[in-house]
This record gives C-alpha cells, structure tokens and sequence, in this order.
C-alpha cells in the first residue's frame, strides 16, 4: 500500500497535476452558473492532463456542456413572453439564468412593474434582501395593486419578519396626511 501512497503524493506534487484539478474545479463550477462555453473550455485543458481518470470525468461533463450549447437561441415575441419565461427559470430554481432575463427585460422596459415585481421577488428568493425591497418599492410606486399580490406571494416569505417590508405592504393611510406641509406650523 505505501506505493500508491506515494505515486499520489508524486502526483500532487506534479505541477501538471495540479492545473488540471484547477481546471477541472473552475469548469465544474461555470458549469453549476451554467456558463457552458467558458466550462467547456476550463474542461477541454483537462484532457491534456496526466490525470487519465480526471480526464474521463471531464469528458462527461463536457458532453453535458455541449447538450446544453446545441439548444437554440430563444426568440421571444413580446415582453410578456419573455417575463413568463423568465419566472419559469425563477420557479425551478435557475436564479442566475433568470436574473439574466430580468436585466435584459428591464433594459428593454426600464419602468415595467411586473419586471420590477419578478426581479424583486427573485431577490428575496437569493437572500438579497436590501435590492428587494428597493426594488418592491419601485414595483409598487409603478403599480400599487402589487401591494395586495405582494402579501399573499411565498416569494417574500425571506421578508415576512421585515418592518420595511410590513410598512411596504401596510402603509399608514394617515401618515402622509399628518406630516405638516411646508410652511405650516402645526398649531392653532
């Protein structure tokens, strides 16, 4: 046993060894963002590695990459379409694809409060608690019937607990009417 011990020490110690277990490494985690041509390439460097195994399971990986880069480019016909798309990725758990769509859908409609819904939704799904808010916020200045979805929707359910999202969803229909204008005193 003490042999192959040390033909893996050896092969630790081999610098060739070594880029390709980092190539390996950065392939496999382009390949979890589903980055598909930069893993493609961090894998296809393994293959000329010493490393016959790790070779092997860079072939199967880069075959999954290949699947995945031989699907057509998507064409939408309207926003909307696009947007369902978008939340079809959110709901299976694609969070970096669909918060691709979502940037390109709001630079194509900046003030959309359905984009700005979705994208503040996916937020508070990825922990992003501050951009959710804001975001909900804008949403809802665009859109105030976003308020009622909002407090039903179990995407928000990371900011149940949230003053700012309670006082988001419930605002104080005498806040703003109690506050004295400008100019006023506020006595009698």
């Amino acid at each position: 046993m003490a042999p192959k011990v040390a033909s893996k020490k050896q092969a630790a110690e081999d610098p060739r060894y070594a880029q390709a277990v980092q190539n390996y490494e950065a392939g496999l985690r382009a390949l979890q963002e589903h980055k598909f041509e930069k893993a493609k390439a961090s894998l296809q460097k393994v293959l000329a590695g010493p490393d016959k195994s790790l070779a092997d399971r860079a072939k199967v990986h880069i075959l999954t990459c290949d699947k995945h880069l031989e699907q057509p480019a998507l064409h939408f016909k309207t926003p909307d379409e696009h947007f369902d798309f978008a939340i079809s990725l959110m709901n299976t758990g694609d969070y970096v694809s669909a918060r691709e769509h979502f940037e390109r859908l709001l630079k194509q409609e900046p003030n959309s409060d359905y984009i700005l819904y979705g994208l503040a939704a996916l937020d508070c799904l990825t922990g992003h608690v501050e951009e959710s808010l804001k975001t909900l916020k804008e949403a809802i200045q665009a859109n105030p019937t976003l308020r009622f979805q909002a407090r039903n929707d179990g995407d928000f359910q990371n900011l149940a607990e949230d003053p700012r999202f309670t006082e988001l969803l419930y605002p104080d229909p005498g806040a703003e009417e109690a506050e004295p204008q400008q100019g006023e005193t506020g006595t009698y």
